[in-house]
């Protein structure tokens, strides 16, 4: 599997080809529609541009009821929190390089992202600024070209099997532990090291985060992609 889905991954890269560009849905998108995109947003820069060699790669993945929890009415969230356009559950939050000892960011870009780009991954991500700022602050880093870095992206998000979090929500004792289990369970290839899980202050899941390879194959995280420690008691917010 892993073999088969880096040699895509290279292809893409190489050619980024149409075959492989992205679809209009997503298997944790309950009945989204994509909303009309006429503009890409601006973003600038919170911080000094870094380049450091690429060692591997995170696909974080936030859970989205937590997040449109207090945004429902929020104009800047419509899109993800309104419900106008389908509801969420995870979604990718974006696909970061990483480096040794850091990561880089805010590279120059060799091609803007259109508006047409963004709004075929508004299903993925369902927020036109986030795909916009996590193509300049970290896709910059990986590729000269948006179409690429969203194409990979999409490769591997399509590629995951999604457990029942809803229902995991329901279970007594529940621990970060058993919610990165549940997508180990879920994934051949995957194993608990692997998956990274945060939670707020309150226990409360966030976002959980893969951890891959510079060949994009599942490598163990780091104490700080990690997060929460197994035993730790979370909780995981419905909202649908």
């Amino acid at each position: 599997m892993w073999k088969s889905l880096s040699r895509r991954i290279a292809l893409v890269i190489a050619a980024c080809t149409a075959a492989v560009l992205p679809s209009p849905a997503s298997a944790q998108a309950y009945q989204c529609r994509a909303p009309q995109i006429s503009s890409v947003p601006r973003v600038s820069p919170d911080q000094r541009p870094r380049t450091v060699p690429v060692t591997g790669y995170t696909l974080a993945l936030s859970w989205s009821p937590a997040f449109c929890r207090t945004r429902q009415d929020s104009r800047s969230h419509a899109a993800q929190c309104s419900g106008d356009n389908g509801r969420f559950g995870l979604i990718v939050h974006g696909l970061w390089p990483q480096g040794s000892r850091t990561w880089p960011q805010w590279c120059p870009a060799g091609s803007p992202l259109t508006p047409a780009q963004v709004r075929a991954n508004m299903c993925m991500m369902p927020s036109a600024r986030l795909i916009a700022r996590q193509w300049a602050k970290h896709g910059s880093c990986m590729t000269r070209r948006p179409e690429t870095y969203l194409a990979v992206t999409r490769i591997l998000w399509e590629s995951l099997r999604i457990p029942d979090y809803d229902r995991i929500s329901r279970e007594d004792s529940l621990t970060a532990g058993r919610i990165r289990q549940a997508l180990a369970d879920a994934n051949q290839g995957w194993s608990a090291s692997q998956i990274g899980v945060k939670l707020n202050r309150d226990g409360w899941l966030e976002e959980i985060r893969l951890c891959y390879g510079p060949r994009f194959r599942p490598t163990r995280c780091d104490d700080r992609r990690y997060g929460a420690r197994d035993g730790r008691t979370a909780k995981i917010w419905r909202g649908l």
